[in-house]
């Protein structure tokens, strides 16, 4: 049973603050407006997503999905370094968890595989000659595998820090 008044999202639009130099507003706006996008990685990650859904045919897409690639690696190379890190969060959860040994592992041998990915589709963005689709194709798998490791170290954090209070039922 829910008391008290209900939170509604905010409609008020916020101002806008207009994009760094060099780099074009979103053409794909996402939500309400004024109404905040994801930060970090996970912003750079929907950007990239939004860039290679535009079509092809498009002025200067592809260099936009290099552009949009950019901020994904450098984020994600942070992410390796808070994670793996001699004071990252693998270490800490070890310490107060060990049996997350296997979890650990498995998020540390998918960061090497999902560099490879992002060197990959760079590699391929930046060859003229290849096709759209496979381009997009090579996106699409690199947003997967981001996205089942976000979920895969979402539950190994979840099944370290949650609490069995026991006796309820």
């Amino acid at each position: 049973m829910v008391t008290g008044p209900i939170q509604q999202p905010s409609l008020v639009a916020r101002q806008r603050v207009a994009p760094p130099a060099g780099l074009a507003a979103d053409p794909h706006p996402v939500g309400l407006p004024g109404e905040p996008r994801p930060a970090g990685l996970a912003g750079d990650v929907h950007a990239l997503g939004r860039a290679v859904a535009v079509t092809s045919t498009e002025p200067r897409w592809r260099e936009d999905v290099l552009l949009r690639l950019r901020p994904v690696r450098q984020g994600f190379v942070e992410h390796v370094r808070v994670t793996e890190g001699p004071n990252g969060l693998y270490r800490e959860l070890l310490t107060h968890s060990p049996r997350l040994d296997h979890g650990v592992r498995l998020l540390t041998r998918e960061h090497a595989a999902i560099v490879a990915a992002i060197l990959a589709v760079q590699q391929i963005a930046e060859r003229p000659e290849t096709h759209p689709d496979e381009l997009r194709h090579r996106v699409g798998h690199l947003l997967r595998r981001l996205a089942r490791h976000r979920r895969r170290g979402t539950d190994l954090l979840w099944e370290a820090y949650q609490t069995d209070l026991g006796g309820e039922t």
